[in-house]
């Protein structure tokens, strides 16, 4: 699963305090535009097509929801925010920071406005050698060469010196302290897209449920009554293969795993959905395969106001979810909101997203991030 574009940026700066300004940029880039997932060392090389002081340079690899054009579109509002007024003069000018989008997952790009790649890049080893730092596997895709490539046949001679180390914005969360994370939430409240941002940031191995093709899905949603049972107990029976077949891949001693359930939601739904005598039956069930799943380290709970919930199951569509009464919702919130009250030996963390937009909004993101963090600390 994707939900998210890579693209490498080049920053530089020679006027003020040029090291200053690289940092402001990247935590602005973070804040505001996409997670910052790599940072080369910066450099100082000499300026480059015009007489001024040296610059120092780096380049970032981030992910980001936004289309290029709207990554160009932030990048300049970012350099505005920090004090670079553009010149109408042409050529070069010094600067207090630049931000250029050197490439955009692997589009080729020709506007009045963009180019990507960038059509210097291949004869500026200010922008080659920090690239090289990312360890990406960059393949230019015009001139279908690697970083290194491009390195060897660059006719560009300056000294590109490195003066220091950067900070990447993503090491003060650490989330990889957790070798097992569940995101989970009632219906329509982002686990999946959340757990997909975390997985591609953190570069985790992740578990994703499937249960799109339940034949018994669209029926329920129609009879409720009848089809519960067979309902529940499918979910059980595909949740508990799949945990197990997934979860056996990896070592949950040393691999930073993220899902986007948790076993014990098929009795949170059961629950509300079942009759008393047909839930004391699941439960029993239930029982014996709880006590063999892992446990995760963190349980991370995404609660959404109904109302906000319905909006979102309204946008994306799906046909069978569009008749969800209010009602079941509140009903699947509050289970799941008493059964974690009564799980003693399970490290959650309740998230409250409702005025939040972690897609669109990079910052409400960094919000979540922060919690998890801070929940890390206790």
């Amino acid at each position: 699963m994707k939900s998210q574009n890579q693209a490498i940026l080049s920053i530089g700066s020679n006027q003020g305090d040029r090291l200053e300004n690289v940092q402001a940029c990247i935590q602005l880039i973070q804040l505001e535009i996409g997670t910052v997932f790599s940072v080369s060392k910066l450099y100082e090389t000499p300026s480059w097509g015009f007489e001024s002081d040296s610059f120092y340079n780096c380049t970032i690899a981030i992910h980001t929801p936004k289309s290029a054009q709207k990554l160009l579109s932030s990048c300049l509002k970012i350099e505005k925010k920090l004090g670079r007024i553009r010149s109408l003069k042409e050529g070069y000018q010094s600067r207090i920071i630049d931000i250029d989008i050197i490439s955009f997952e692997n589009e080729i790009i020709q506007s009045a406005n963009l180019v990507v790649p960038h059509p210097l890049m291949q004869e500026r080893l200010f922008v080659l050698l920090p690239m090289k730092d990312l360890q990406l596997e960059f393949v230019h895709p015009i001139m279908n060469k690697s970083t290194q490539d491009l390195i060897d046949s660059c006719n560009d001679k300056s000294s590109c010196k490195v003066v220091a180390n950067l900070e990447l914005p993503l090491g003060k969360f650490n989330l990889q302290h957790y070798n097992y994370i569940v995101i989970e939430g009632n219906i329509g409240a982002g686990k999946t897209t959340l757990a997909e941002k975390i997985a591609q940031d953190f570069n985790a191995k992740t578990v994703f449920e499937r249960f799109a093709d339940n034949p018994f899905l669209p029926k329920f949603y129609k009879d409720q009554n009848r089809f519960a049972f067979p309902l529940e107990m499918s979910f059980l029976a595909d949740r508990y293969q799949q945990l197990s077949d997934d979860l056996a891949q990896f070592d949950l001693f040393k691999d930073f795993i993220v899902a986007d359930y948790h076993i014990f939601k098929s009795l949170i739904f059961a629950k509300v959905t079942l009759q008393d005598d047909e839930f004391r039956l699941y439960k029993t069930l239930f029982d014996i395969i709880y006590k063999e799943m892992p446990k995760p380290d963190l349980y991370v709970y995404l609660y959404q106001n109904t109302d906000r919930l319905l909006q979102n199951i309204k946008r994306r569509g799906r046909s069978y979810e569009q008749e969800i009464p209010a009602d079941y919702l509140d009903k699947i919130n509050k289970g799941y909101i008493d059964y974690i009250h009564t799980q003693t030996n399970l490290n959650v963390l309740i998230i409250d997203v409702s005025d939040r937009d972690f897609v669109k909004n990079q910052s409400d993101y960094m919000f979540i991030l922060d919690e998890i963090r801070k929940k890390m600390k206790k």
